[in-house]
């Protein structure tokens, strides 16, 4: 997924200059996720939890969360933009305003919503900005985006946590992740739901800074 530099890919497109997009999906989704037989559209198990992140390329977030043990299912989408229903090309040029994500439904008894902010935070570099490693432009910005004002308080929380615990490693960066409620969630293409387990060789950009995430955090 790596993009040749362009400075327009640094820097969130306006509303106004974003491109239009269109009133309904360009193309179809499945309904199960490749690697498990799970849904990965609604409806969904009663009691299941849905958070949207950001970590960069898409392909080997969603695959660390679906390898993640109270994780019903995964999908990747697009998140956070202005473009109505876009497409991944649309996505990559940056002018759309939107950042690859995973969606995660998880089991909040089996896997508390904070243990799933550990595997993001320790699974990205979440100081910078507009970039994972070699991955660079507004799409690969890391981004939490909580469904519900439970979710954001914890979230909120997690990141002083990480913050804190990075300068005690002696990493002095600010983190850039964008913290918010869900936007609109948009499904990628089929091709990209599980990319990793229908491409076991395929391209994992995802990279973390070595500092362990603090749990047991009380709101």
């Amino acid at each position: 997924m790596f993009r040749l530099l362009d400075p327009r890919k640094l820097k969130m497109v306006t509303a106004e200059d974003a491109l239009p997009g269109r009133d309904a999906p360009a193309f179809g989704i499945p309904e199960l996720h490749f690697v498990s037989g799970a849904r990965i559209v609604p409806p969904f198990p009663e009691g299941l939890e849905l958070v949207d992140l950001g970590m960069g390329c898409f392909w080997g977030a969603e695959r660390k969360f679906w390898q993640t043990p109270g994780v019903y299912s995964t999908s990747v989408g697009y998140a956070g933009g202005h473009t109505p229903h876009p497409t991944y090309r649309e996505v990559c040029s940056g002018q759309t305003g939107h950042t690859e994500v995973v969606r995660v439904a998880f089991d909040p008894k089996a896997l508390p919503f904070e243990r799933v902010l550990a595997v993001f935070w320790e699974g990205h570099d979440p100081t910078q900005g507009m970039r994972q490693g070699n991955d660079v432009g507004t799409q690969y910005r890391s981004a939490i985006y909580a469904h519900g004002p439970q979710q954001l308080a914890v979230a909120r929380a997690s990141r002083e946590a990480y913050q804190a615990a990075l300068r005690a490693a002696g990493r002095e960066l600010e983190i850039t992740t964008e913290l918010r409620e869900a936007p609109a969630y948009y499904y990628a293409e089929a091709d990209h739901q599980q990319y990793l387990g229908k491409n076991p060789g395929g391209y994992c950009g995802l990279g973390g800074t070595g500092v362990a995430c603090p749990t047991g955090l009380k709101i």
